[in-house]
């Protein structure tokens, strides 16, 4: 492999089963001869490390920059609250507070108080862990419990990776912020959907994210009933390519409930998701 790749698993919903489509893909992937990674940047619910069993080897603590004023310094002009967006920084009444939860660690506050008065501390906002399940380097975050700005953790999974050919990132449901900066600049988008009126409104609302970031995408149909076309009516209709349909299949369920992929425990999955492998690269390598 002369290309480095970054794939990443993605859905407008949650529950349609990203992590089984990308802890699946990494193993097949390792399996091939690539040199694979898989990242959970889901990191307000990580699960991946439920199915690949990683030995966690490091682990570093995450954090952002946040204001510390020094009151005999301020001159209480006013300057940091009216940059900041988030009002995590506010003068009232000559007296400069600081809200730490709503602090983006943009920095801007310190760039424009005219006396220095502003400095920064870290705060600490989840961890990263890496470490090897089999063949695959592993990667993922956790944020700490009732943190609720979570972008940063993402970019420091993603930052994490070392020299791994191919990456596969598992994103977070939906289509905010931590999902934006988990898909941002990678080489292709797998959007994970199923059939049903719930899955095809949210895929679409997904579809249109990837769009408007200029990333190539293609959906996998997961749960797939025969007969049961919504989702494939849709991506027909809107030109989207389907690489794969995964079957409704009472083992998947069965095996998912022990903390086992179908690739490895179901008999037929393996080759349903080295074709899905196959079709993701050439379309990323496109």
């Amino acid at each position: 492999m002369t290309q480095k790749l970054t794939i990443a698993v993605a859905s407008g919903k949650g529950g349609t089963g990203k992590t089984t489509v990308s802890a699946s893909l990494a193993c097949i992937a390792a399996d091939a001869g690539y040199k694979t990674a898989y990242l959970d940047c889901d990191v307000e619910e990580p699960n991946g490390h439920l199915f690949l069993k990683p030995i966690i080897q490091y682990r570093h603590m995450v954090g952002i920059p946040v204001p510390v004023v020094d009151h005999e310094k301020c001159t209480a002009c006013g300057s940091c609250g009216e940059i900041c967006q988030y009002s995590a920084i506010v003068c009232i009444n000559k007296n400069v507070l600081t809200f730490d939860k709503m602090c983006h660690g943009c920095g801007g506050c310190s760039l424009v108080c005219p006396v220095g008065a502003i400095t920064e501390n870290s705060r600490n906002i989840g961890v990263v862990e890496t470490g090897t399940a089999g063949k695959v380097a592993f990667y993922h975050g956790k944020l700490n419990v009732g943190e609720a700005f979570s972008p940063p953790l993402v970019k420091a999974v993603r930052s994490a990776i070392q020299d791994d050919d191919l990456a596969i990132i598992d994103a977070s449901p939906g289509t905010s912020c931590p999902v934006i900066a988990a898909v941002k600049g990678v080489d292709f988008v797998l959007l994970v959907t199923e059939p049903t009126p719930f899955g095809v409104n949210d895929l679409e609302i997904a579809a249109d994210m990837v769009k408007k970031l200029c990333l190539p995408y293609a959906v996998v149909i997961n749960r797939h009933i025969p007969g049961y076309t919504l989702a494939r009516d849709f991506c027909r209709a809107k030109g989207i390519r389907i690489l794969a349909e995964i079957p409704d299949d009472r083992r998947v369920a069965e095996a998912y409930s022990k903390g086992m992929l179908p690739h490895s425990a179901v008999p037929g999955y393996r080759e349903l998701f080295e074709g899905l492998l196959n079709a993701v690269m050439k379309e990323a390598r496109q």
